[in-house]
């Protein structure tokens, strides 16, 4: 550990390339800053206005930023997931941070200490495992970094996903957590394919197996959770760890830093147009996240599904392919709102005519949702992702969501959702006694949020 301490407590802080591990990080960032530490964020050049963007208010936060390496088999100007054309090149992304930015990283703490401000730990991000041999060459506790809660992590570390007769499973069959308890039954199709696959020639289990023994030999682990709704995972995640590493669950990171809501944005005045009216919690919030892509035909049937439901939505499309099906912008124009700019998700959720998120259920939608007491209707759509974890940890779990079935009875994947499951599904969420139960459960579970981000231990206390 770094045994000369600066005046002032300095954190350095390295995030994934990747919007969903970024926006957590800059959340811990800036409540660090709140408390009076300096964070220095590494990042690279496209990605530093983004980051700039969203930390320019904190004077204690500054930027470091390193080159991307050039790769052949990447776009030009390719330095975040978000860019990638396809999550085929996602390994070629990952060997490119691993083989030429750990020089460049290393020349920054270097620097640092030679200027005599040391970091007393760097939290980078799980898939930048390759920090922590630059953390031990300068004698730094590196603090690993999740874009996943407790509850998945803790799946995707089990054992009992390598007994070897769970290759025989059918999809729909449970599978034995023995040395787990929760309140529901996973299912082989629960599971990420990546901790199912044990090919190492496998472009995405590759990567995870080698980031592995980096991720585990951490000295601590940072994640963005809180202790009601994961907290009696806690052990058994902290049981993987080597050198007794501690988990420290530090959300819901949004509350750090509610953002103002954007009364100039067009889409927020859409919505104030159904609190002027009385219509509060009226309105289904829709988005899929920045790495899903749906099929055009798939688009259509959510169009069709959220017409036929008859509940004011906006709905955040992310496609460059699909237009809407002939004459459905004008039968929908009066109580439906697409946007296909990026939006600040977290003051659409946050806004008192929102009722209902429809999500992909990544992890940091989960949590924005919650924290603003907006149940659910999740559908998972990454296979390579835990949003299915998520997704029955949401539902079944703490109650706070309903969910589109993403299986027919054989097993097999719903490849296109049907519009009337949509519809049904909607209609059960903002009207329905189903979705007032999951309601009633999500503002419960937001206003215990407030007292988790209370009780977060200091950074300062990490390491001493």
């Amino acid at each position: 550990m770094a045994t000369a301490l600066s005046p002032v407590h300095h954190v350095v802080i390295f995030p994934h390339m990747a919007q969903g591990h970024t926006i957590p990080l800059l959340d811990i960032s800036k409540a660090f800053s709140n408390r009076g530490l300096k964070v220095t964020i590494i990042t690279t050049p496209s990605n530093a206005p983004f980051i700039s963007s969203r930390t320019n208010k904190h004077p204690n936060i500054t930027l470091s930023i390193i080159p991307f390496p050039k790769v052949p088999d990447l776009p030009q100007g390719c330095e975040n997931t978000a860019d990638l054309p396809s999550m085929a090149l996602f390994t070629t992304f990952i060997e490119a941070t691993k083989k030429k930015m750990k020089q460049p990283f290393e020349d920054v703490l270097r620097n640092m200490i030679e200027d005599g401000c040391p970091p007393i730990c760097v939290i980078s991000d799980f898939f930048l495992g390759w920090t922590l041999e630059s953390c031990h060459l300068f004698d730094i506790p590196r603090v690993v970094s999740h874009g996943m809660g407790v509850f998945a992590m803790v799946i995707c570390k089990s054992p009992s996903l390598h007994v070897p007769s769970v290759k025989d499973l059918s999809l729909l069959d449970p599978i034995d957590f023995s040395e787990l308890k929760f309140p529901f039954t996973l299912n082989k199709g629960d599971i990420p394919e990546v901790f199912l696959n044990g090919d190492p020639n496998d472009p995405y289990v590759r990567p995870v197996m080698e980031l592995g023994p980096a991720d585990v030999n951490s000295w601590g682990v940072i994640v963005n959770s809180f202790e009601e709704i994961e907290g009696e995972y806690i052990g058994a995640f902290e049981s993987n760890y080597c050198n007794g590493a501690k988990a420290y669950c530090v959300g819901p990171l949004p509350l750090y830093d509610q953002l103002d809501q954007e009364v100039d944005a067009s889409y927020i005045k859409w919505l104030d147009k159904y609190v002027e009216s009385n219509q509060l919690g009226s309105v289904i919030y829709v988005s899929y996240g920045t790495q899903t892509h749906l099929s055009n035909d798939q688009m259509d049937e959510i169009a069709f599904g959220l017409e036929m439901a008859g509940h004011p939505f906006i709905w955040v499309v992310r496609s460059k392919t699909w237009a809407p099906p002939d004459g459905w912008n004008e039968r929908v124009k009066e109580e439906g709102l697409v946007v296909y700019d990026r939006v600040e998700q977290r003051s659409i959720l946050a806004h008192p005519s929102i009722g209902g998120f429809l999500s992909h259920c990544g992890w940091n939608s989960v949590l924005e949702s919650l924290a603003n007491g907006v149940p659910l209707l999740t559908w998972p759509v990454l296979g390579i992702s835990e949003q299915s974890l998520n997704t029955k940890l949401v539902t079944m779990g703490v109650g706070a969501g309903l969910m589109i079935p993403q299986r027919d009875v054989g097993g097999e994947k719903i490849m296109t959702v049907d519009r009337g499951v949509i519809c049904e599904r909607v209609k059960e969420l903002m009207g329905g006694a189903k979705g007032r139960k999951v309601k009633e459960r999500a503002q419960e579970l937001g206003r215990l949020t407030w007292h988790a981000v209370e009780k977060v231990v200091p950074v300062r206390n990490w390491t001493s």
